[in-house]
């Protein structure tokens, strides 16, 4: 196969970056585009051969790596977030032709954020420490030691943001990398591995290895030599890395999936609130924090839904890549079966179709907004991962409480109120590692993220990270028994 492909004019390699070199496979995997299902090249295909010889690389530049001084690391990451910036626009396109989002949106916001993670963490290593303490009059002084090899699995909604929430983190703190992305959405993490290497990092520090789920992953997630692993995406897989991982006690963090509600009350502003709701249709609904249940309190239920259909009908289906477009595909055949699947079956259990219900040419659903839904039901309580959301009533904060806790997820939840006091009432009260008050998918860095439930295990961002992808070490030092005659 070639090792490289074109794609909308810009090159990309195909094989995995092991080592600081490019390593081919014996087998491959086709990528699609979702936006026409076109063929865009023959990926290489690792498995565990591959997986042990990025692993080895990862071990063997780990104590070299680990020993760059802190300022010297932070300057390297600054490399590459410029070498991102440099790149922005093939960076954009690219990821909008593997993965179907829209190009808009890369341009401005995804792609700016991804060379942002990387000086975030760059700066926030710089100024990273505990003040010492004493104990009795000894002294204590907690240490980040960075752990070792690092194995990141991302997800394909958002790869090179993704990817990078956990890369940066990882790199600043000393450790070294092996990045698996996800086979849907392969592209961009191979020209992150280009961009690396040119910014000056070191061979080993940044593996990046393709394939098939299991095929690469159980090798990598049961590797003996790994010391910690960051995994996005569903919770079967998330069970799987956590069973394999078990033998050698690997940490690991967790974000899974989520069923987030939208608590819209009526003294919220309606407009606002419709707005938020309409938002949960970014990215065709592939979104693990949207909030795809909309709990509206009865008095202005009719109204909101008045609102929100004619907003929602309003939106542009269609290319990502045009500047007009509000909804892009969905990322894969298979997936696109899922979430007609899920809808499906909750019209046959007597939902009602709102808006949408069906599919559309190609590789796209139809924006989808179901009533009539039992709490208990299937499209109440699993994750759907597409443009579709569901409407319920409740009567009061009680109900709206229990209704949005009644899920054995709590990755976010989103509330709508004119009332602080309430705000604060009902955001104590839900179960939930972000909740958002009249506002939606605002994260600063240094915040933690992660998910309660079945959402996930840990947190990450700001000094969290640090703390996952450290060894922490506390030294307690005795005020007395030096060698007074010595230096």
């Amino acid at each position: 196969m070639p090792d490289n492909i074109t794609v909308a004019g810009v090159s990309v390699d195909t094989r995995h970056w092991i080592g600081g070199r490019r390593v081919a496979s014996a087998g491959t995997f086709t990528d699609h585009s979702p936006i026409d299902g076109t063929a865009l090249g023959e990926i290489a295909r690792g498995g565990p051969a591959e997986a042990e010889a990025a692993v080895a690389a990862a071990r063997d530049a780990f104590p070299g790596w680990a020993a760059t001084p802190r300022a010297e690391r932070a300057r390297i990451l600054h490399a590459i977030a410029d070498g991102v910036e440099k790149r922005i626009e093939e960076l954009a396109i690219v990821e909008t032709t593997d993965n179907g989002a829209l190009l808009r949106s890369h341009r401005r916001g995804v792609m700016p954020r991804v060379a942002h993670n990387f000086r975030f963490f760059a700066d926030w290593l710089l100024r990273l420490e505990h003040e010492d303490f004493e104990t009795r009059g000894h002294t204590n002084h907690v240490s980040w030691d960075p752990a070792g090899p690092c194995v990141l699995i991302t997800p394909w909604n958002a790869p090179l943001m993704l990817a990078t929430w956990k890369v940066a983190p990882a790199l600043a703190a000393g450790d070294t990398v092996v990045l698996k992305p996800a086979e849907w959405s392969p592209l961009t993490a191979s020209l992150l591995a280009d961009i690396a290497a040119d910014a000056g990092l070191p061979a080993g520090v940044l593996n990046v290895v393709q394939g098939y789920g299991s095929e690469v992953g159980d090798a990598l997630t049961s590797h003996p030599d790994v010391r910690r692993i960051s995994f996005t995406g569903s919770v079967p897989t998330a069970q799987r890395i956590a069973a394999s991982a078990a033998a050698n006690l690997t940490p690991l963090s967790l974000e899974l999936g989520g069923k987030s509600p939208l608590l819209v009350f009526a003294d919220a502003d309606l407009d606002l609130a419709v707005d938020l709701a309409v938002e949960q249709y970014d990215n065709a609904g592939q979104v693990c924090l949207a909030a795809t249940r909309l709990l509206v309190e009865e008095p202005v239920a009719e109204e909101f839904t008045r609102r929100f259909v004619k907003k929602a009908s309003a939106l542009r289906q269609g290319d990502p890549r045009e500047e007009g477009t509000d909804i892009g595909p969905n990322i894969h055949p298979r997936q696109l079966e899922k979430i007609d699947g899920f809808v499906q079956r909750a019209l046959a259990a007597g939902a009602r179709a709102v808006i949408g219900g069906h599919r559309k040419e190609g590789q796209y659903y139809a924006p989808t907004l179901l009533t009539d839904v039992a709490q208990d039901s299937e499209i109440v309580q699993e994750e759907v991962f597409g443009p579709v959301l569901t409407l319920q009533t409740f009567a009061g904060e009680d109900e709206a409480v229990r209704l949005a806790n009644d899920t054995r997820f709590g990755l976010a939840a989103t509330v709508a109120t004119g009332d602080r006091e309430r705000a604060e009432r009902v955001t104590a009260r839900l179960v939930a590692g972000t909740v958002w008050v009249n506002c939606f998918f605002v994260r600063d860095l240094q915040a933690p993220f992660g998910g309660s439930r079945r959402s996930g295990v840990g947190r990450e961002g700001g000094t969290w990270s640090f703390d996952f992808y450290c060894d922490l070490k506390n030294t307690v030092t005795a005020p007395k028994g030096w060698d007074q005659d010595h230096g």
